[in-house]
This record gives C-alpha cells, sequence and structure tokens, in this order.
C-alpha cells in the first residue's frame, strides 16, 4: 500500500485530491494539513511514501517543506498548484509531478503512476554515487504490474521466468501472467547482478527456481523449474547457467 499525504490550504482542493485518491485501490490517504508547519509534524510522525503539495501554503512554502524533508525522512513529492513559474524549479527539485489546478483526474492518474515507478525502484547504498553519475541502471528489485483495475508492487524474487511478447515482457508469477511495457534486453539489464539469466532470446528464467537441466537432443538443453514448468535452453546461451 502507498501511503500519501496532501498539503494544501484550501479545503476544497485538499477534499478533491482525497475523492479522486480513492478510486486509485493501492493508494490509502493517512492525513493532511492546511500550513507548512503542521504539515512538518505530521509528516515526521506518519513518514508518508507521497507528499501532494502545494507550492504556496502559508508558514513555510512547499519548496521549504521540501528542503526540510530531505533531512530526514523524504517522501515523493507531486506538486498541486495553480503556477505555472515554479515547474522547472520544482523539476529541478526533483518533483515526481507538476500538477496544475485544476487537477484533472487523468493527469492525478498519471502521476500517482509516476510515483508507483519510482517506489518500485531500490535505492543506491549509501556508498554508490547518485543515479546521475551511474554508468548503469539500479537492480530492478520490484516491478510495477497491472492487475484489472489496480496496480501491484511485483517483488523480482517472485518472478519464475519471463517471456518476450514484441515491445512487452510477460512475467509469470504465481501461477499467473502479468505483462509489462519493456523489451526483454531492457529487463534483463535492469535484472543485472539478480538471480536471473537469459537462457533463449525470447526467455529469462529465475535460477532459484531452477531444479534440473537436461540434455534434448539436437544439441539443445530443458530447464526445469519448481513449479513443473520446462522451458529451452539454446546452444547459444548455455554458458549462462552450464561450465564450459
Amino acid at each position: 500500500m502507498i501511503t500519501a499525504f496532501i498539503v494544501d490550504d484550501e479545503k476544497l482542493a485538499r477534499e478533491g485530491i482525497r475523492l479522486m485518491l480513492k478510486k486509485e485501490v493501492d493508494v490509502e490517504v493517512v492525513g493532511e494539513a492546511a500550513d507548512g508547519l503542521s504539515a512538518m509534524r505530521a509528516i515526521g510522525k506518519l513518514t508518508p511514501d507521497v507528499l501532494f503539495l502545494d507550492v504556496k501554503v502559508p508558514g513555510l512554502d512547499g519548496f521549504e517543506i521540501l528542503s526540510r524533508c530531505q533531512r530526514g525522512h523524504t517522501p515523493l513529492v507531486i506538486f498541486t498548484t495553480a503556477y505555472d513559474r515554479y515547474a522547472v524549479k520544482a523539476f529541478d527539485a526533483h518533483a515526481v509531478d507538476y500538477l496544475l489546478k485544476p487537477i484533472r483526474a487523468q493527469r492525478l492518474r498519471e502521476a500517482v503512476q509516476r510515483a508507483r515507478v519510482e517506489l518500485a525502484k531500490e535505492p543506491p547504498a549509501a556508498h554508490e554515487p547518485p543515479p546521475s553519475t551511474l554508468s548503469k541502471s539500479p537492480s530492478l528489485r520490484r516491478l510495477v504490474v497491472r492487475d484489472r483495475d489496480r496496480y501491484l508492487l511485483l517483488k523480482a524474487a517472485e518472478v519464475d521466468w519471463i517471456q518476450s511478447a514484441a515491445n512487452y515482457v510477460q512475467l509469470h508469477a504465481h501461477g499467473r501472467c502479468y505483462l509489462v511495457r519493456m523489451t526483454m534486453n531492457e529487463i534483463e539489464t535492469q535484472l543485472e547482478g539478480l538471480s536471473f539469466a537469459r537462457i533463449h532470446r525470447s526467455t529469462i528464467v529465475n535460477i532459484d527456481r531452477l531444479t534440473e537441466i537436461r540434455p534434448s537432443p539436437h544439441g539443445d538443453f530443458q530447464v526445469v523449474l519448481d513449479t513443473g514448468t520446462t522451458l529451452r535452453l539454446s546452444r547459444a546461451y548455455r554458458d549462462h547457467l552450464l561450465p564450459r
């Protein structure tokens, strides 16, 4: 569940955001505030995942609130404001999104989805450089998948195997299949360093799920998962699982 906190000095604006967020089944609004000082006290206690933050609020403005949050618990920030002139400053402060009032339901849904994607990313360790200086993406330890009218955060370790589907990949987990818009090369790169191996141009397998590797008559192999699923290990990728 994603926890959210709303900061806006207008009661109707807070109610509007809260009402729209009720349609996001994986989002829970844990509190709200009408001024900056009250917001800071509540954020420190509630530690929400996402902050819906107006730029102009009494006591402390939105950027001052964000700056103070960065000294402790730092939620993702979605700015909500009637002023478009602060957009550049907002994204320079690494805001997830910038919503102009009156906020449309579709734009709020898009912002929430961006927050889901950000929350699914594994943060770098303290000794690692910030993301902008990394030579490659951090390992994708969680994936955002759609399940009918809701979104789930699926741990990579829960995935049994992955199959290519044009510009999508199919994630097989818990006896179900989830479709994610990502190419095989993209997901292979982001899973690097985890217990996954490419066994075919269209298949990636979770090594921890393997129970057996069998030779097949034509020089390829078959890998057997603990679920009973049998997949093909092509000769081009045999070195990913078998010694030379």
